[in-house]
């Protein structure tokens, strides 16, 4: 349910919205006069005051209007500052669309395309920064006086609502006061609770709940006035499509939206960017390989290949090979064909068992001590992994997917994990822009799972878009 303070805040963030967008306006209006700003293009005719505050009076509950189908009033005490500006950014831009057609339809307004620009850059700026102010008076009282708490009862006993007990419990700007923490889903004892020290939200982890108790506990929160949550305890976060079955209600589990027209997108996404990313780096990869080929030269053992091609399990299970620049030297690299290469994987045996920081399925090894000079420092910085660009295009892989893992890796895996294989492996991928090679498998699992169940095009462009941030930071060792 909706505490009265955030509607309270809800209310008055219409008229805080107003006033920025108005100053917003008058501002770009000021600028549009500011000499200095003249000297770059003079203007072209001049509109009085008083016409374009008309304008603006007549706008503003249009753009106000705008902001509420976007929602933007549906205030959350825990919503992020940049997820707000972001929405704030695309409703101005759709109410600057607007005011184009309007002034195109009714010229009369005025037409000064530098004073439009301005005042759709600044009402961004102003609105955002009255929405941080105003959610930060809001966030004050909530924790000084706690005025919008919601008292929330918890009902089930296993791992994850001892997870969001923790949570709750140790930050107070959530919003959320436990009131109560009961095994089973008993409406006595919850009406008890209600009585005693009040409900606003039950949140529910419990699988033993019969539908019986559970179209209870939901007839009991509608008749109460309390918010009903739940947290899948085996789907996880699953997606779901309903529907009807000979006169019954049906929920079939997706296990991607890259299916049809989604892996056709993914795939023309792929190539394009990889094409464009191959032409950008080609100086970077060619300068690499001219580095790979000097410092071979003077190896006094076999020098070996600029480009490694190591066996992978790709989609659907099935094999192929990674480009990869070497960064080892071709006495140490793992080719199970040459009698070099079985020694090597049994002195990388050795490695994996004194020197591997991770557990589970893969290993890390610590100070490698296989890796020439030039290889150590590309593959700290990633740069070794630019020709996957090539698998890319070659539709071997995708450019965002779960990691590609050697065939001994995949044999340790546990069923479960197997839906990892479900899609083409990634030259990046969530769990990379969440913590590179630092995250234990399970943690990366779960990170690749949510990624595999919920993707889309913009998700990917997001995550290449992190991955530019994160590609030349150091490794750790």
């Amino acid at each position: 349910m909706k505490k009265r303070s955030e509607l309270v805040f809800s209310a008055v963030q219409v008229p805080v919205d107003a006033i920025m967008i108005i100053l917003a306006s008058l501002s770009a209006f000021a600028i549009r006069n500011i000499p200095e700003i003249l000297s770059l293009k003079p203007k072209l005719y001049n509109f009085p005051l008083k016409v374009y505050l008309t304008v603006i009076l007549m706008m503003a509950p249009v753009v106000i209007l705008i902001y509420a189908i976007e929602g933007l009033y549906n205030l959350q005490v825990t919503r992020k500052f940049w997820h707000e500006a972001l929405k704030v950014f695309s409703a101005t831009s759709i109410a600057l669309v607007v005011v184009i057609v309007s002034i195109f339809l009714k010229r009369e307004f005025f037409s000064s395309r530098f004073v439009i620009l301005a005042a759709w850059v600044l009402i961004v700026v102003f609105v955002s920064v009255g929405r941080y102010l105003l959610r930060k008076i809001q966030k004050k009282l909530l924790i000084s006086r706690g005025m919008g708490v919601h008292q929330v009862l918890l009902i089930g006993s296993n791992s994850k609502i001892d997870k969001i007990k923790n949570i709750i419990g140790n930050d107070p700007s959530l919003g959320y006061q436990i009131v109560g923490h009961v095994d089973t889903g008993n409406i006595r004892e919850i009406r008890q609770i209600k009585k005693q020290k009040g409900i606003d939200e039950i949140i529910i982890c419990d699988s033993t709940l019969t539908d019986s108790e559970q179209e209870k506990l939901i007839d009991y929160c509608a008749i109460n006035n309390v918010s009903y949550k739940f947290i899948p305890t085996t789907l996880q976060t699953a997606r779901f499509e309903a529907g009807i079955f000979s006169g019954e209600p049906i929920i079939e589990v997706r296990n991607t939206p890259l299916e049809g027209w989604g892996k056709i997108l993914k795939r023309a996404f792929d190539i394009v960017a990889s094409i464009f990313l191959i032409g950008l780096f080609s100086p970077l990869m060619t300068l690499v390989a001219l580095l790979i080929k000097i410092e071979s030269f003077f190896e006094k053992k076999k020098a070996g290949p600029i480009i490694y091609k190591n066996e992978r399990i790709g989609g659907d299970g099935e094999k192929f090979e990674v480009l990869k620049f070497r960064y080892m030297k071709w006495e140490m690299c793992t080719d199970p064909n040459t009698t070099e290469g079985r020694k090597a994987i049994e002195y990388e045996k050795k490695l994996i068992k004194d020197k591997s920081l991770r557990h589970g399925p893969l290993y890390k090894i610590k100070n490698d001590p296989r890796k020439t000079r030039v290889g150590a420092f590309i593959e700290k910085y990633s740069i070794d992994e630019l020709p996957q660009f090539f698998n890319v295009l070659k539709g071997e892989m995708s450019l965002v997917g779960p990691r590609p893992h050697q065939q001994r890796e995949v044999e340790k895996y546990s069923e479960y994990h197997r839906r990892l294989l479900t899609i083409k492996p990634g030259v990046t991928g969530m769990a990379q822009v969440s913590g590179r090679s630092d995250l234990e498998f399970e943690d990366e699992y779960k990170l690749d799972v949510y990624y595999i169940e919920n993707w889309s095009l913009w998700q990917d462009i997001q995550i290449c878009l992190k991955t530019v941030l994160v590609l030349f930071k150091r490794r750790s060792n």
